[in-house]
């Protein structure tokens, strides 16, 4: 077991999870905001890891990243960039949306003719919550000047859901995944996450499969989130992120062992059993709204709050709701619409009660 510190690059709501998953194990979890004017003292043995998969360059994401064991060094800027996770998705046979790169001098109508008729351009660095994307759609669409060379494009799919799996890899090779989790996202944001769902259960081993190919090539230490497109019973592969990940979230009350304490038992080299499901699961974000002191009256729920300034489309906490009784989760969901605002929340309630009618 580990007892030196294992130091976050970044200090956001991830960074704070993990230091709260790592107290049970006895782990020295130190977060470090990026923007900090001074770096950390860092000793040679120390271990480094992160809560986002890219960085702006300051003096203490020079001095992190640098670190001889920050885990998982060469993967980040390798997935953090839209062309090259693409690149590895497609030298693996694994299935995503088609794309190309949006190099200095195609246009739309290129792309369209090898696309088709509606095309996402997104940013190849950077980008979140629906930030970093531009639709191509009409005829008359082009291709903005400050996009060329500094995109990809892919082929809109007309998908049936959207679902994602984490799993986790140790340093001997071994993988563990949770059950696929069915996602709901509004304007680009995750508003609601759903697990475990039997109808999903005959894509486990396809979404296994796929995520347990790009961990084991690209020689991962931690906790990885793959989020998928449904397109009947196949899974194709939107976007991947090297780190702990918000659709993994309702694992902090439904799960023996959260994404958080498995990523730290990973790079820590501590043992990764599986975990347990301990009920039916979902999770709501809470974006832009205020706290709301009733939520703690409800008795299946779980409330955690970032502290962070509340702003139009932040993400400033969420709410997981676990029983093994699905009833009581549909109470409480029901309970929730008259605690949050109906803008968007009245649509991802009534998404989770429509996911949960088949659940017994």
């Amino acid at each position: 077991m580990s007892s030196k510190p294992i130091w976050v690059l970044g200090a956001g709501q991830l960074g704070a999870m993990l230091k709260h998953a790592g107290m049970p194990l006895a782990l020295d979890v130190r977060p470090v905001d990026i923007n900090e004017s001074s770096a950390p003292a860092l000793q040679a043995d120390d271990l480094v890891t992160a809560e986002r998969e890219q960085w702006p360059d300051t003096l203490v994401t020079q001095t992190l990243a640098q670190h001889a064991h920050f885990v998982n060094k060469p993967v980040f800027g390798r997935l953090a960039d839209r062309k090259t996770q693409k690149e590895l998705i497609d030298s693996l046979g694994l299935a995503t949306a088609p794309w190309r790169n949006v190099a200095n001098d195609i246009n739309a109508n290129e792309l369209r003719d090898q696309l088709g008729e509606r095309v996402l351009l997104k940013r190849r660095t950077g980008g979140y919550d629906g930030k970093g994307q531009y639709w191509i759609r009409a005829q008359d669409d082009e291709v903005p000047a400050d996009w060329q060379g500094q995109a990809i494009a892919e082929q809109a799919i007309p998908f049936d859901e959207e679902v994602s799996l984490v799993g986790v890899r140790n340093r001997a090779g071994q993988c563990v995944f949770y059950p696929l989790t069915l996602n709901l996202h509004l304007n680009g944001i995750l508003y609601a996450s759903i697990a475990p769902l039997a109808r999903l259960q005959h894509l486990q081993e396809q979404a296994e499969t796929m995520l347990g190919k790009l961990l084991n090539e690209l020689d991962y230490v931690g906790v990885m989130a793959m989020e998928c497109f449904r397109v009947g019973d196949q899974l194709m592969i939107n976007e991947l992120a090297p780190r702990v990940h918000n659709s993994g979230h309702w694992t902090q009350a439904g799960a023996s062992i959260s994404q958080f304490e498995y990523h730290l038992r990973a790079i820590a080299d501590m043992a990764t059993p599986k975990a347990q499901i301990l009920g039916q699961n979902v999770m709501i974000n809470l974006i832009g709204t205020q706290y709301n002191p009733n939520w703690l009256n409800l008795p299946v729920a779980q409330t955690y709050w970032y502290g962070k300034d509340v702003l139009p489309g932040r993400k400033v906490g969420h709410i997981n709701l676990v029983s093994k009784d699905v009833v009581d989760i549909r109470c409480t969901l029901q309970q929730l619409k008259f605690l949050l605002p109906e803008q968007y929340y009245k649509e991802a309630i009534d998404w989770s009660l429509k996911a949960l009618e088949d659940v017994n």
